[in-house]
């Protein structure tokens, strides 16, 4: 209930992600059938980068304060998409911008002040809903959707010490519950232990089609910083492990110290 994604919007993380979701949504578009994007842990939904919250750490500026005036093209679509929403666009006002009229979003949030913002953020939009619940378990309750098709985006803030373990237990029952949905995991990179943990954690469960896409900004040997991120991605779209790789090139160009890498890896597979 503290975490404030606000201090953090815009940051190299949230570049990646971002960028990546963008192509995510295409994917699943190529298919006329309408989908739902559940975002369980959505916060406010557009950012301000320039408030007092947000300079108070000034993330963005190290993040898409760098792209904004000359985005290498594998980035371009994603830079665009902000110009055009204007502030920094939260994941769900990203998700509403990209889909067609047929397609719908949930957006969750837990804090009473933030869902309330949220609520006004997705307002216009007709086929957009915000609801004041925890995420996880919404899971439970809005899967599987009527349209038999979905993207389940869990960005959850990392504050809980089980954070891990808790995920890959709620993520394992919903997709037994509805194994054809596309899930995609935000989780943070500080050192190697907590995610090999959770990939072995999602195998024993029995979690089919799963891959990885990870950015290092340095490699991953001080526990004590936040050192890159990752998706972890389970029945990812056709195209789009292609369609990734030129963008978390890009993110390392743009981001990377000394030792920056990035990962594209099968963990689990069909």
């Amino acid at each position: 209930m503290n975490y404030r994604h606000i201090y953090h919007a815009g940051n190299f993380a949230d570049v990646m992600k971002h960028a990546l979701l963008l192509r995510l949504l295409a994917g699943l578009q190529r298919k006329p059938k309408p989908f739902l994007v559940l975002d369980t842990h959505a916060g406010l939904g557009a950012y301000d980068v320039t408030s007092e919250q947000a300079e108070k750490t000034g993330e963005w500026r190290d993040g898409i304060g760098r792209l904004l005036d000359a985005p290498p093209p594998a980035l371009a679509d994603y830079v665009e998409t902000i110009r055009r929403l204007g502030l920094y666009p939260g994941s769900p006002l990203f998700t509403i911008a990209a889909l067609r009229s047929t397609d719908r979003l949930i957006a969750c949030e837990l804090h009473p002040e933030d869902a309330q913002i949220l609520r006004r953020t997705l307002r216009p939009y007709a086929n957009a809903a915000a609801h004041e619940r925890d995420g996880y378990e919404a899971l439970g309750a809005f899967l599987p959707p009527p349209e038999k098709r979905a993207l389940v985006l869990i960005d959850p803030p990392f504050e809980r010490t089980d954070e891990f373990a808790h995920l890959a237990k709620t993520l394992a029952a919903a997709w037994r519950k509805f194994p054809s949905g596309v899930y995609v995991v935000w989780y943070p990179i500080k050192h190697r232990a907590p995610v090999r943990g959770f990939f072995e954690a999602l195998r024993l469960a029995g979690v089919k089609d799963l891959i990885a896409a990870e950015l290092l900004r340095r490699p991953d040997t001080d526990p004590t910083r936040l050192n890159g991120a990752g998706l972890a991605i389970i029945n990812p779209p056709f195209g789009f492990e292609a369609e990734a790789l030129p963008i978390l090139e890009a993110c390392r160009e743009a981001f990377g110290e000394a030792g920056a890498s990035v990962a594209l890896e099968r963990i689990i597979n069909e």
